[in-house]
């Protein structure tokens, strides 16, 4: 746990106890002085640092603001978010082979997905710097959450999305939310090109994860898998399986992990190995470890099912390497066929999800089939969305309707014949 130093002295800039420091070079910026997403330096992404970490004895009440003590302010702009269940899955965890399985459903959340964590936040933060247009790019999840939040907090909203490769779900939930919906010739990783050059020029706040603050609400889902394992099970999980996009949440649970371990509330020891799963033909970090490279190469050209992961070029990559590397944990690449039979074995338990979710399932199957993943194993595997964010990957997924006739005594006719 030795890649970034948290224990750095608190510089001059800091005037609340909270400021940037960039991970590359370590310049220190204060944190709401001027909009800023990268290192004026060197352009390396930023760590939102604190003067004072909490202990688990600083956190009480419920939902993403339970941890004020371990984000940048007291309160956010707030639906509410958090608090989304730990499923045990019995099934799953028989089949697979674990000690212990549970699903950390996100899709719980308000608008449906993990994203709200960071959006409670990262809108609040652009208040404070006093702009009034937001922005992002999106498979879908960040629009839904970033309108449902700029609505809550006023703001005019912008999401450029890549034309035709967003479900329909996502797309409805940003459009009546209020936010401008912009359909852009190209892939997600053109969307953001622009909405960060867009950023440069000064026209929008840009509230995609490469914006630090917006990862310091999703690191909150990490507070909760170890406070409930804490709780429930006496331990701490051995292993988070999780899918990957712009591993964001990577970066996010390896931040507090690191926190927790300067703190004292964690030991080095009980950090749970990440593991990244990403779809095969979305995989550029699953590449990366696997090459063993500092760094991933971008694809231009990415396909999968699972629309929420479909990025080919992981913005918050430096940061989740390293989390991935330094934890123990590894990455894998799954098939849209694993990911799609992994959404219906969870469905089959009762949690439905997106197929992007599904990966992070799909992924440990293909682990524990490597024996990567040891058979005495605790762990959670972490779903992002929920079931109706893709209405139409679940009917595919799911069973067809049968026509029967308009009678009582037809019906039981054909459930007869039938069985």
């Amino acid at each position: 746990m030795a890649h970034l130093d948290l224990n750095e002295a608190v510089p001059a800039c800091s005037e609340t106890g909270v400021w940037l420091t960039c991970i590359e070079c370590g310049a220190q910026f204060a944190p709401f002085t001027e909009v800023r997403y990268t290192c004026d330096d060197c352009d390396g992404l930023l760590e939102v640092r604190y003067a004072d970490l909490p202990t688990w004895d600083d956190f009480e009440g419920r939902g993403v603001w339970r941890y004020d003590a371990a984000l940048p302010f007291d309160e956010g702009v707030s639906l509410p978010e958090g608090d989304t269940p730990l499923h045990a899955v019995p099934e799953l965890e028989a089949e697979i082979g674990v000690d212990r399985l549970r699903v950390k459903h996100e899709g719980m959340n308000p608008t449906g997905s993990f994203k709200d964590r960071g959006m409670t936040v990262g809108v609040r933060v652009a208040q404070q710097v006093g702009v009034d247009r937001l922005a992002c790019a999106s498979t879908g999840n960040t629009s839904a959450a970033l309108a449902a939040y700029g609505a809550r907090g006023r703001m005019e909203t912008l999401v450029l999305l890549p034309a035709g490769k967003v479900a329909a779900g996502k797309v409805a939930q940003a459009s009546l939310h209020g936010a401008r919906i912009l359909e852009v010739d190209g892939n997600f990783d053109t969307c953001l090109d622009i909405v960060q050059d867009l950023a440069r020029r000064g026209k929008v706040y840009l509230l995609n994860s490469l914006n630090p603050f917006r990862l310091e609400g999703q690191k909150t889902i990490g507070l909760e898998i170890l406070e409930r394992f804490r709780t429930e099970e006496g331990t701490v999980p051995d292993r988070i399986v999780l899918p990957v996009g712009n591993a964001g949440n990577t970066a996010a649970l390896y931040k507090c992990f690191r926190e927790l371990v300067a703190s004292g509330g964690l030991t080095p020891e009980d950090v749970p190995k990440l593991t990244g799963v990403q779809a095969e033909g979305a995989a550029p970090m699953a590449e990366a470890i696997e090459e063993g490279w500092d760094h991933t190469e971008r694809w231009e050209d990415v396909e999968t099912r699972a629309t929420a992961i479909r990025i080919g070029n992981p913005v918050n990559a430096p940061k989740a390497l390293p989390g991935i590397r330094e934890t123990g944990g590894t990455a894998v690449a799954v098939s849209d066929e694993q990911i799609t039979d992994a959404q219906r074995a969870l469905a089959g338990e009762g949690v439905g999800v997106e197929p992007a979710s599904a990966a992070s399932v799909a992924g440990l199957r293909a682990l524990r089939k490597q024996g990567v993943v040891d058979g005495d194993e605790q762990v959670v595997c972490l779903t992002t969305g929920h079931l109706l964010k893709d209405p139409e990957a679940a009917a595919v997924a799911g069973s067809d309707p049968e026509p029967v006739p308009g009678t009582t005594d037809g019906v039981l006719d054909y459930l007869r014949e039938s069985s």
